[in-house]
């Protein structure tokens, strides 16, 4: 019997083209901590080609879902990924979607002349 909920309806999400990451001493950014694991970078790896649920980018990168997960909130924290969309399991559960927030990060170092 089919599933009245949809499973994995068309995401329509645009990240932006170019996110800046500003290095200074006097104001730390998180965003290179993130970037430092591993499976964090093994995650956003596998969403450049399309958005997927958890579950989904735990079978891409091998990965358990709670660790998966884990990396998905400090990701999300960081914007470097965002919820773009709900998907319903074939059971009615609810699954996140997530995506890419840009396209290209570039690291720049304040200049304390500015």
């Amino acid at each position: 019997m089919a599933s009245a909920f949809p499973h994995q309806p068309p995401v329509a999400h645009a990240p932006r083209k170019e996110t800046n990451i500003i290095v200074d001493r006097e104001e730390p950014t998180d965003v290179l901590q993130v970037l430092s694991s591993e499976s964090a970078q093994k995650i956003l790896g596998t969403l450049k080609s399309e958005p997927k649920t958890a579950s989904d980018i735990a079978k891409s990168v091998d990965q358990s879902v709670q660790n998966v997960s884990y990396h998905l909130e400090r990701l999300c924290e960081a914007d470097l990924i965002t919820p773009v969309e709900t998907w319903y399991s074939e059971k009615g559960r609810e699954m996140t979607v997530y995506a890419l927030t840009t396209e290209q990060l570039v690291v720049r170092f304040h200049d304390s002349t500015d």
